[in-house]
């Protein structure tokens, strides 16, 4: 599903939407009332990796980069996701060489590559098995808005260019719940995009009232991988939160992007869709090339006919972070 036009900010919203604005509500005071159940408290800090935006915001190259920093400050983390878009419902340890897409999700298998990870649907059963595995932090992948677990540290992931869209809930907008409430749970701002959107999302913070959170400021940036992307004519294709992110860095690195498809996010790529999206692409002369996430759920033996533009979070600032971590023990 591509978001409506009438979610970002500032869009007009044609009147047949105004009446989602209730509906937008109940959803809201539903997250609320779930929120409001006790969660168990681990016996490990518990940093949690979440937004308030319904997807597209950039928590996995987040979590990526707190398991690289716990690591860094020699904590042995462990991630609990969910595992969107898989059919295991754990807790079960990823396993690179054996667990596909269809079985954990996409984002598991990125993560796993950077830290033990464990898939679970049940977030307090999944930390109980980190912590019995010997993890000395968990990072709880996208679980803001899961009560389950007592969270003691919660960074809220925000695309600084697209902030909180039209301010509304689902489906009336594009969130999951208001900013007031989300940021104030909130403990750090991660903000992702340019000085331009950075200084965008601190206006919008200091209008809710939220200016004096502590804030991380980063950018994805392309991983140097021997690949010279300029002039190449290439069909980029992507099934994330926005793709157009992804075509855009692509072009900024020189690529000639001939031909173009966003997929839905977490969407299957079989050999069916694969063999019509490599017709288009060899119909224009173009070699195809897909993110890092899509390319974890494209079938094993078609991956080598596929480029990959890797990209990982760059934070210009982990102060606020660390000084967080160590008031942990960590």
């Amino acid at each position: 599903m591509r978001p409506p036009k009438f979610w970002e900010e500032g869009a007009p919203v044609p009147f047949w939407a105004l009446a989602l604005r209730p509906v937008g509500a109940v959803y809201a005071a539903a997250t609320a009332r779930r929120l409001r159940r006790p969660g168990v408290a681990a016996k490990i800090p518990v940093i949690c990796v979440g937004n308030i935006h319904a997807g597209g915001t950039g928590k996995t190259p987040t979590a990526i980069a707190v398991v690289q920093r716990l690591a860094a400050r020699g904590v042995a983390a462990q991630v609990v996701t969910r595992g969107h878009g898989g059919r295991l419902t754990g807790p079960v340890a990823v396993d690179l060489r054996r667990h596909t897409a269809a079985e954990v999700g996409d984002e598991p298998l990125l993560l796993a590559a950077f830290a033990p990870v464990w898939v679970a649907r049940d977030r307090a059963a999944g930390v109980r098995a980190a912590t019995a595995a010997g993890a000395e932090a968990v990072v709880l992948d996208d679980g803001f808005q899961n009560p389950s677990v007592v969270k003691d540290l919660s960074l809220v992931v925000v695309d600084a260019a697209r902030r909180f869209g039209n301010g509304r809930v689902l489906p009336a907008g594009p969130l999951r719940e208001s900013p007031a409430a989300g940021l104030a749970r909130a403990d750090i701002v991660v903000g992702i995009g340019d000085a331009a959107a950075q200084a965008g999302l601190g206006q919008t913070l200091a209008d809710l009232g939220h200016d004096g959170l502590p804030r991380l400021s980063g950018h994805l940036a392309p991983v140097r991988m021997g690949i010279d992307w300029g002039g190449q004519r290439v069909f980029a294709f992507a099934g994330i939160g926005h793709p157009e992110k992804f075509f855009a860095t692509l072009a900024a690195e020189g690529a000639e992007i001939v031909g173009r498809e966003a997929l839905d996010d977490h969407q299957p790529i079989g050999p069916a869709l694969f063999r019509r999206l490599e017709a288009q692409a060899q119909a224009l002369g173009a070699q195809m090339v897909t993110t890092e996430k899509d390319a974890v759920r494209l079938p094993a033996d078609l991956r080598p006919r596929v480029l990959i533009l890797t990209v990982r979070l760059e934070i210009d600032d982990w102060a606020p972070f660390d000084a967080a971590v160590a008031r942990l023990g960590l």
